[in-house]
């Protein structure tokens, strides 16, 4: 039996998932925000819980908001900043006298769409997750890439490419930067943009949420209109940028702003001009599982391979060669060309041979 949990700020669920994929049992509990000795005792009385009502000892992955640290192995990156500085993946383990597995939410959502959801059919699977906050994640060949510094996937806090007018310096962030990508696309920015463009006297812009204006523009409200229009045109942008980095076969969206209908005709077209290729054949998909996908993936995460923690002299030999010899031949001629592109064999083979 598997167990995944899924830590939310808000509530934590649980969930059981058997050899063959199949759910056994769910249970949601309230999460004790900001108190870390208190979620610990909510994680390990979740647990116990379940194999208690299923009498089953269980195997068990937890996907948290936020992820470890490859240096320190403490929480970081966590918007539920009672976690952040904490040894969560010593204490649980310890708690339940066995080994957990913990990944990103949102790298959980990613492992169970390519697992056995809207993705299985893809290679290379890009999950994202638009909602409270706009977090990412990816999955190759359903083995999650986690990265040297455990933040693969994190689109959310890179800048909004190619802003216009005042999208730029753009609203600030938690993170402590401006122009995020999630100051633009989660759902409090989509009800935040809406609420801008309307009149200071509108009773309409006070209060409103995302998916109210998702609702109004199925009304043919124009404001909320002309609001989820920037909003797709925005998304546009930003996963224009994904697939000229990554090229996923598949981009999935969860959270609560996944369910916007007229995401999955428009935003595919408005990225094209943004994409370096002659056509882009990404397919923008709706997650299978919805709010459930989180914490299947979780549950998913005892088949993902252990890779070895690197030691500091390993990961000073790790090198992102980047090509520089296009534009040098623009300067120097195409002798230049060649001349750079034997330079750099000959240090490939010195470094083979160290």
């Amino acid at each position: 039996m598997r167990i995944g949990i899924d830590l939310g700020g808000t509530k934590i669920e649980g969930i059981a998932i058997a050899e063959n994929g199949r759910e056994t049992l769910r249970r949601r509990i309230a999460a004790p925000r900001g108190d870390y000795a208190n979620t610990l005792a909510a994680l390990t009385g979740l647990v116990h819980d379940i194999e208690r009502e299923l009498g089953v000892r269980g195997t068990v992955g937890v996907g948290i908001p936020g992820t470890m640290s490859p240096a320190t192995g403490l929480v970081k990156n966590s918007n539920s900043t009672w976690l952040n500085g904490r040894p969560l993946a010593e204490d649980l383990p310890r708690l339940l006298d066995r080994e957990v597995r913990f990944a990103n939410d949102a790298n959980c959502f990613a492992l169970s769409e390519a697992t056995d959801g809207a993705a299985t059919d893809a290679d290379v699977v890009f999950g994202v997750i638009i909602g409270t906050g706009t977090g990412g994640g990816i999955a190759v060949r359903r083995q999650l890439l986690v990265g040297a510094n455990a933040i693969a996937g994190e689109w959310g806090h890179n800048p909004l490419p190619a802003a216009r007018g005042h999208e730029s310096p753009g609203p600030l962030c938690y993170c402590g930067r401006s122009g995020c990508i999630e100051t633009f696309l989660s759902g409090p920015a989509l009800a935040r943009d809406y609420a801008e463009h309307c009149p200071s006297t509108d009773l309409r812009r006070a209060g409103v949420t995302a998916e109210e204006v998702a609702g109004r523009a199925t009304a043919s409200e124009p404001l909320a209109d002309a609001a989820l229009a920037r909003y797709e045109d925005r998304m546009a942008r930003a996963l224009a940028s994904v697939i000229n980095l990554l090229d996923p076969d598949v981009i999935v969206l969860g959270g609560g702003l996944s369910n916007i209908d007229r995401l999955y005709r428009n935003v595919p077209r408005l990225w094209l001009p943004h994409i370096f290729s002659d056509r882009a054949t990404t397919r923008l998909v709706r997650a299978m599982h919805g709010d459930s996908s989180g914490v299947r993936g979780a549950a998913w995460l005892q088949d993902q391979k252990k890779e070895p923690r690197r030691s500091q002299r390993s990961q000073s030999k790790s090198i992102l060669a980047i090509s520089a010899c296009s534009a040098v031949s623009s300067y120097r001629g195409s002798s230049a060309s060649g001349s750079c592109a034997s330079n750099s064999l000959r240090s490939r083979i010195a470094m083979a041979k160290r």
